[in-house]
């Protein structure tokens, strides 16, 4: 367990304590980025708004807040104090008002986020959780570690975020399955891939349903300060970096089936498959030879 998940690690390596070494690192990278670790750099900053940071820390959210401009806002780790309003980490969920909205709202957003040197600042009443791009930076960690020390082949399964390091041992590419919403313990389809990380967000893993009737998943959007209420139940991003899958993973969510095939369009770094409320799985063009759908009641559109 780490990261607030079930991990795996599969490895074949000439060093047969290779598996060890990186679950050391994991665990070395979640005392870091906790948000509410005693004593990690997260849960420090969050408390003190300023503090010396390890270099994972600062590479992490370097890269992340670079992202966040990439994607226009649509990933903002700042959104941690509206994340727990809406109860997503104590599990007491509620509909908070509007006013409180608002009043959290102004005070978030990555740009206010200050970094220099190994030095990290945010401003009075900000908080942050690097939780959205926290397994997909361990599992670029981890393949750096492994090309390193000469293995060739690795199955990294860091809960949400799988991480195909080369091939398996009889030469086929690894086979990644994309959880069914309506049953997250089966899959409606499969990848097969090599060097690569994939990455899935879902409306299905946290959610609560309010007095209204409506479904509330732990996804927010940055802009509204509520969950997102779009036409996506589950997003899929395939690339050769951990960190982007994982971000954009919850940016795709939030900016839509339509919004994300503009990305794709624009960015060409990276694949995806988005399931819908309707039923059908989006397949971008440079997954259609690769995935492979098994749930006859999802019906397949490649998206051109």
């Amino acid at each position: 367990m780490a990261m607030d998940t079930y991990m795996s690690l599969r490895v074949s390596s000439p060093d047969p304590g290779e598996a060890a070494v990186l679950r050391g690192e994991i665990e070395r990278l979640d005392r870091l980025f906790s948000p509410d670790g005693e004593n990690s750099d997260v849960a420090r900053l969050n408390s003190s708004g300023k503090i010396t940071a390890d270099g994972s820390t600062v590479e992490l959210l370097s890269r992340t807040l670079a992202l966040c401009a990439e994607l226009d806002g649509a990933l903002d780790p700042t959104v941690f104090p509206l994340v727990k309003e809406w109860g997503f980490i104590d599990k007491n969920y509620r509909i908070p008002d509007r006013a409180t909205i608002d009043s959290l709202l102004s005070r978030t957003g990555y740009s206010a986020v200050g970094i220099d040197g190994s030095q990290i600042t945010l401003p009075e009443g900000f908080a942050l959780d690097l939780g959205a791009v926290a397994k997909g930076y361990a599992a670029d960690r981890c393949a750096a570690m492994l090309r390193d020390s000469g293995a060739e082949s690795a199955l990294l399964n860091l809960g949400g975020t799988v991480a195909a390091i080369g091939k398996k041992n009889g030469g086929a590419d690894w086979t990644v399955g994309i959880a069914d919403p309506e049953n997250s313990a089966d899959y409606i389809g499969y990848l097969s891939c090599s060097d690569r990380t994939v990455a899935t967000s879902g409306s299905y893993e946290r959610y609560f349903v309010g007095d209204d009737g409506k479904t509330y998943c732990h996804i927010l959007d940055p802009a509204t300060g509520a969950p997102v209420q779009g036409d996506i139940v589950s997003v899929t991003v395939v690339s050769d970096s951990g960190l982007l899958s994982d971000a954009l993973s919850t940016a795709l969510f939030v900016k839509g089936a339509d919004g994300a095939n503009k990305l794709y369009r624009e960015r060409g770094d990276f694949e995806y498959v988005i399931l819908t409320k309707d039923g059908v799985a989006l397949v971008s063009e440079g997954l259609t030879d690769s995935f492979t759908l098994k749930n006859s009641s999802w019906r397949l559109e490649a998206v051109k």
